[in-house]
Order: C-alpha cells, then sequence, then structure tokens
C-alpha cells in the first residue's frame, strides 16, 4: 500500500532515514502527549471542584427574592448540553445543514429502538442531578466531595454484574478501603464550638447523605448501562449525548412541573437565575463533555490523581471560604483513605495497557 505522504513515483525513505525520522518525531509525539495529560488533569480537577463549589455556594446563599428552582437548573443545562452537542456534530461535519441533518434523521428519527435505550439512563442521570442539587443543599462540599466517591464501588460492582467485567486483587482492595475510609468521614462527631458554629442539623445532614448514597447508585447503574450501549453500536459520543439530552429534557419538564409547579406558576420556571445560577448549569452541562472529550488523555492514575487534588480543593475552599466545613482528624483519615483506594483502584488496570503497548 503507497504511503499517503510521498508520490507514486518517489522511491520509499531507506531504513535509516526512516529511523531518523522517527528519532525526531517520537520527542516531539511524547511532549504533545504528555501536555495534553496535564492539560486533561487542569481540566478534570477545575470541573469537578468547581461545579461542587458554585453548586453549593449557590444553594447556601442567602439574597433577596425566591432560590432558584433546582429542576429548573437540571432542564436549563439539559437544553445547553444538546445545543453543545449539536454544534459539535455540525463541526465534525464541516459546518454542512445537509450534513447535519442527515445524521441527525439517521441516528435519531429513523432508529426509534436505538434512541429509546438511552431513555433509561436518561431518566437516571436526571434523577441523579436532581439529587446532587438536594445533597449540597445539606453537606458541605468537602463532605460530599469524599463520600460521593463511593460512585466507584456502585460502577465497579454494576460492572462485574452486568459487563462481566473481572476485577483484580487490587480493585477489591481498594473498594474495601474506600468502604472503610466514607464510613470514617461519615462518622459522627460532637461539635465543641456551640450551637452556632454548625448551622445544620442531624436531620438535613441524613437527608444529604441520603441523596448522595442514592446518587451513587444511580450514577453507577446508568454509567454502566450506558458504556454498554456505546460497545454495542458505532454511533458518535456527541450524537448519544443528543439522545440523551432530549430524554433529560422530557423527564426534567415533567419533574419541574411535578414538584415546582405551584412556584412556576407564581414566579416563573426562571425565578431567582442570577449569574452564579448560569455559572452552575454551564459547567453541569457541559462538565461530562469536557470529560468525554480529555478521558481519552487522561488514565486510570491520572484520573485518581484529578480525584485527589478535588477533594484536597473542596475541602481547603469549604473552610476557608465557604467557612461551613470543620474538619476533624476522623475526617482526614476517611479523606486520606478514600484518595488511597482511588489510586489503588486504577493501578491493575494501568498495568496490562503498558506490556500490550511494548509488544
Amino acid at each position: 500500500m503507497p504511503n499517503p505522504g510521498l508520490s507514486p513515483l518517489a522511491s520509499p525513505p531507506s531504513s535509516e532515514e526512516a529511523s531518523c525520522h522517527v528519532s525526531m518525531s517520537l520527542p516531539s509525539a511524547s511532549q504533545s502527549q504528555s501536555r495534553l495529560k496535564y492539560v486533561s488533569l487542569g481540566v478534570l480537577v477545575l470541573q469537578t471542584t468547581s461545579l461542587v463549589l458554585t453548586m453549593r455556594y449557590s444553594r447556601t446563599l442567602l439574597g433577596e427574592g425566591p432560590r432558584y428552582l433546582a429542576s429548573s437548573a437540571v432542564v436549563s443545562a439539559e437544553l445547553l448540553k444538546i445545543l453543545t452537542c449539536l454544534l459539535l456534530v455540525f463541526y465534525d461535519h464541516s459546518f454542512s445543514v445537509r450534513a447535519l441533518n442527515r445524521v441527525l434523521n439517521e441516528e435519531i428519527l429513523n432508529k426509534p429502538m436505538e434512541t429509546l435505550k438511552l431513555a433509561i439512563p436518561s431518566g437516571i442521570y436526571t434523577l441523579q442531578n436532581n439529587l446532587l442539587y438536594v445533597a449540597l443543599s445539606n453537606l458541605d462540599a468537602a463532605t460530599y466531595q469524599v463520600t460521593y466517591q463511593l460512585k466507584i464501588l456502585t460502577t465497579a460492582l454494576f460492572s462485574v454484574s452486568m459487563l462481566g467485567k473481572r476485577l483484580g486483587l487490587y480493585q477489591w482492595l481498594s473498594l474495601l478501603i474506600l468502604m472503610t475510609g466514607i464510613a470514617l468521614v461519615q462518622w459522627p462527631t460532637e461539635s465543641l464550638g456551640g450551637p452556632s458554629s454548625t448551622p445544620r442539623t442531624a436531620g438535613s445532614q441524613l437527608v444529604g447523605v441520603i441523596a448522595v448514597l442514592i446518587a451513587c447508585f444511580s450514577s453507577g447503574f446508568a454509567g454502566v448501562y450506558f458504556e454498554k450501549i456505546l460497545k454495542e453500536t458505532k454511533q458518535s459520543v456527541w450524537v448519544r449525548n443528543i439522545q440523551l439530552g432530549l430524554f433529560g429534557l422530557v423527564f426534567g419538564l415533567i419533574g419541574v412541573f411535578v414538584y415546582d409547579g405551584e412556584r412556576v406558576r407564581e414566579s416563573g420556571v426562571f425565578q431567582g437565575y442570577n449569574s452564579l445560577t448560569w455559572t452552575v448549569v454551564a459547567l453541569q452541562a457541559l462538565g461530562g463533555l469536557v470529560i468525554a472529550a480529555v478521558i481519552k488523555y487522561a488514565d486510570n492514575i491520572l484520573k485518581g490523581f484529578a480525584t485527589s487534588l478535588s477533594i484536597i480543593l473542596s475541602t481547603l475552599i469549604s473552610y476557608f471560604w465557604l467557612k461551613d466545613f470543620d474538619p476533624t482528624s476522623v475526617f482526614f483519615l476517611g479523606a486520606m483513605l478514600v484518595i488511597a483506594a482511588t489510586f489503588l483502584y486504577g493501578y491493575e488496570g494501568k498495568r496490562p495497557a503498558i506490556s500490550h503497548s511494548k509488544v
């Protein structure tokens, strides 16, 4: 097969020339790949930390007028995600309206059964997104961040049961460490600063923990289900996200009018919206897409590092800026165990990839 970079009449390069060319191009490619990995790390940390902190701040900020509806914010995020994915598909097809229309017709309208498969994970994701608002209305960002790592356990268990994956010794050990760490983070402690130092009641904290736990199970199931669908078909991930977003929009609107219908009739769907609210909406809508775009450059170790940095940043900002978190030695021990578990879980999955690249 002729090299597409050479004229058919040109002679192929000698082995010495080829090896010289490879040796010159490899460092450049390696540096580029390394740079992309660090960019991926920065994006993952920034997205994860900023979403949690801005969502927490927006749900506890005292201001004039009614607070924005969480169900409305979820719908706004779904709509923004759909529009963003449409633009990405449009870009992938050289900004051709005809090509965009063809893709949407062929992949969505003409394949109703394939599209309907996305209704299940979409409904679960909608529930999960609403639960995250409930959780961050009742938990500080640091406790939420650490507890939400339980989704590693639920994802692993659903992967074993639904995809037939096999976990290694290090991964099972990491899950045990993870559960121990989260149990320590949730360990009840007596406040030493009197009633004024802890604005959250035991009841509200319980509501937040239950919301996180349900979100972890829904995240694990929906993520594995979505992975299974992606492996069975060859559709673009952007098209799949459009399908998810369409169902999410429908489910979200149902949630708005079922749970907040009276408040919507009184003050409208966008009551309480401000620049901070739109920031939360944008981070929630674009966060998953950004991760999907950079995840191919980030291995399991890098993702664990990003999670660890995000937990540390959330803890520091909750303590020094939001002032809604009083860390204890038990919390720090639990957080360190969770951070260690995230690294350990990705450790065994890294080795086969290295040995395969050497073959």
